[in-house]
């Protein structure tokens, strides 16, 4: 590899320093360095969850397909709020913003995005984004960015999982209070190749109250937390198919005869902007609330929802419990 001729220049008059000299020079370098291309950044790291067993099951094609609506999806989000894409290598996206209010909002909005977009896909070929919001200081020169910031950020984004959004305390101290009040503290935890622990907050996306959390099987008596990773969620009575879940909320009574009337998949969710939908995918009809549903037919779900399986089992959707305390603009981390 040859060597550009200035830079040849300077190796040549440093060959003549001694060893009190290389070391001042270094010095200057490395503040010249500093003061010419560091500057403080928002930084995002996203990445498609599960990406790898994905292309296994499904063949490169598929994947390919799969790994381009998150690119095409993180593109359109960086050029919205102002950010612009560093590098799609692998299954991620790196991408850098001017401030963390507008980072936090374009992620926001790639995730708003990608589950209006699952919304016509099969329930095995929806897309899941985890993503990592950091803010700190890197080295860029308009192209490429570097730094010690941007290796936090990239494990960040490993900590998430399903669609979540993990945020670091120092981007968390950037964010305005209206996005403050929408993050929980998520427990304390080493990043791989970070020496000092990170305190990490999740930025909750989707409008909070919008959605019931759990599920209350009267006549079992399980309530069942919903999965927030998910934008189509299936119930029914069978477990799994084909050595894979069949069911996100399997329904099963003690009486097996009872269970046998539920269809093996017998309704399903959908998490619309506005709401969950659910629609009936059994044959038999489906009573919600006081509406009938029949095959293929919809209705909106929302806290108190009451759904007669079968005549056998009644399904009831219910409100988060109370949030822990608010942690808005008192939150020290």
């Amino acid at each position: 590899m040859s060597i550009d001729p200035a830079i040849q220049r300077v190796l040549d008059l440093v060959s003549k320093l001694g060893l009190t000299e290389v070391i001042q020079l270094q010095n200057e370098i490395s503040r010249d360095l500093h003061a010419r291309f560091g500057t403080p950044r928002a930084l995002v790291f996203t990445d498609v969850v599960g990406s790898t067993a994905y292309f296994q099951q499904y063949g490169d094609e598929a994947g390919r397909r799969l790994l381009q609506r998150h690119g095409d999806a993180a593109a359109e989000m960086a050029h919205a709020f102002g950010g612009r894409i560093v590098d799609t290598a692998g299954d991620g996206a790196f991408a850098v913003f001017p401030n963390a209010r507008d980072a936090a909002n374009a992620l926001v909005h790639l995730q708003e995005k990608i589950a209006r977009g699952n919304l016509v896909f099969p329930h095995e070929h929806q897309l899941l984004v985890r993503a990592g919001l950091h803010w700190g200081t890197v080295l860029t020169d308009g192209a490429e960015v570097t730094g010690d910031a941007v290796n936090i950020c990239a494990r960040v984004a490993d900590q998430a999982v399903g669609a979540h959004i993990f945020v670091t305390s120092a981007a968390f101290d950037e964010l305005p209070n209206e996005l403050r009040v929408r993050c929980h503290i998520v427990p304390a935890t080493h990043l791989k190749g970070v020496v000092r622990q990170i305190q990490l907050v999740e930025l909750q996306w989707r409008v909070p109250g919008r959605y019931p959390a759990y599920v209350h099987l009267l006549e079992t008596g399980e309530r069942i937390p919903l999965p927030t990773d998910k934008d189509l969620i299936r119930f029914g009575r069978l477990k799994d198919s084909g050595g894979r879940p069949a069911n996100d909320v399997v329904l099963a009574l003690p009486d097996p005869t009872e269970t046998r009337a539920i269809s093996r998949w017998h309704f399903e969710l959908r998490r619309l902007p506005e709401g969950f939908s659910v629609r009936n995918l059994s044959r038999q009809p489906l009573e919600v609330d006081d509406l009938t549903l029949e095959t293929g037919e919809n209705t909106r779900v929302q806290p108190g929802t009451r759904i007669d399986v079968a005549g056998v089992l009644t399904v009831v959707f219910s409100d988060p419990p109370p949030e822990s305390p608010d942690l808005g603009s008192t939150l020290k981390l």
